[in-house]
């Protein structure tokens, strides 16, 4: 509210942030439980009722979340947790008149349909929707021949394989200089072949079970496909076994050319494609990386050359909301780095700062006239 329209003399002119009219609908992943928090709670606390509709393999999570924020003094009715069929509830949701906005975390093809749901029935409600979504990525390392090699492995196994790489934000496509890759390649496959995984509870474990059956098929047909390719080779990992909870070992894929499946499309899991470029061709890769694929989430570049930092900003200015200089692509703090990405990959809203959450206001504007005209004329239409 300290942000105001500025009042001439005799004049108040004043901005109101007002709730939606009607109801936002809440959609969260399993992936982050403090993404479930989020989605409701932001636009509850800028005055809006809220239908959540968690994921459907996290729901014990997500109902003590709401447990707790009943504990904390929620009034009833405000986040209204439902769980069930999730394409009946959102026709029901999509076909009330009061529905007044979407956030939604999740993939990039279910949230295409909800948009175009939502112009389906667009005459049907009380007035346009707000429509905020975080979907998919194929978020990026760049290094330059300049770059820290042992920082930029690193960033490989932290950015693909923490949290199995179920992170829209996980890197998963990588590009290294020849010299580079020379340098760090030998070390890096070692480093991934001795990640620990196991049971969760016990944090010596780098990594545990990737989410369900369904991941772990889509997943495992990838590193399938890539072992048979004539375009790519498997150079750590590569195997899975399913007999008891869903392992996948962290896997790097070196890919031949740098159009292959796995540098193109979102396999959410613990598969990371490397490209190899000759050194001479910097600025051509970074075209590349900009060019390959619809999304625009996150990405990262390394380099202790500023000039190629600044070309690399330049060139890479559209290809992600959240990007990174000498650090990997995961890990953003609320407050820090709000979270956002553009093309396929979100509607850029921002998660963690101010921009999302204006998105849940409707504003109205009021002018107050201390001392009212009293004649229709003006000034200027008297005689000379």
């Amino acid at each position: 509210y300290e942000e105001q329209p500025i009042s001439s003399k005799g004049i108040w002119n004043s901005v109101e942030y007002r709730s939606l009219e009607g109801f936002v609908y809440a959609i969260t992943p399993f992936n982050f439980t403090s993404i479930a928090g989020n989605l409701p709670t932001a636009p509850a606390l800028m005055g809006n009722t809220v239908l959540w509709k968690p994921a459907r393999t996290s729901l014990l999570s997500s109902y003590y979340l709401q447990k707790m924020f009943e504990e904390a003094g929620l009034p009833p009715g405000v986040i209204n947790f439902i769980t069930g069929n999730s394409a009946e509830i959102t026709r029901q949701v999509f076909t009330n008149p009061a529905f007044a906005g979407v956030h939604f975390t999740g993939s990039t093809p279910v949230f295409n349909s909800m948009w175009t749901a939502v112009g389906e029935n667009l005459n049907n409600y009380n007035g346009y929707p707000r429509l905020v979504g975080e979907t998919g990525g194929k978020d990026f390392i760049i290094a330059h021949p300049s770059a820290d090699g042992q920082a930029v492995a690193t960033a490989i196994i932290r950015g693909a394989f923490e949290y199995q790489g179920q992170k829209c934000s996980a890197a998963s496509r990588i590009y290294l200089p020849e010299s580079i890759w020379a340098e760090i390649k030998d070390g890096l496959i070692q480093e991934v072949d001795d990640i620990a995984m196991g049971d969760v509870r016990d944090f010596r474990n780098f990594m545990g079970a990737v989410i369900d059956k369904a991941a772990f098929d889509k997943i495992t047909g990838y590193i399938d496909r890539a072992r048979e390719s004539e375009d790519s080779e498997i150079v750590a990992g590569g195997t899975y076994d399913g007999s008891k909870g869903y392992f996948i070992r962290p896997t790097i894929v070196l890919a031949k050319k740098p159009d292959v499946e796995c540098m193109c499309d979102e396999i959410f899991g613990p598969v990371v494609t490397v490209y190899v470029y000759p050194d001479a061709k910097w600025s051509e890769t970074l075209k590349l990386v900009d060019q390959t694929g619809e999304y625009a989430l996150t990405g990262a570049v390394f380099s202790r050359d500023r000039a190629a930092v600044l070309e690399a900003n330049r060139a890479l200015r559209f290809a992600a909301g959240n990007y990174y200089i000498n650090d990997k692509p995961t890990g953003a703090v609320v407050g820090q780095q709000p979270f956002g990405g553009a093309r396929a990959s979100r509607t850029n809203d921002q998660s963690g700062s101010k921009m999302n959450l204006v998105r849940w206001v409707s504003a109205r504007t009021m002018k107050e006239t201390f001392v009212p005209p009293t004649s229709y004329g003006y000034p200027f239409m008297g005689e000379e």
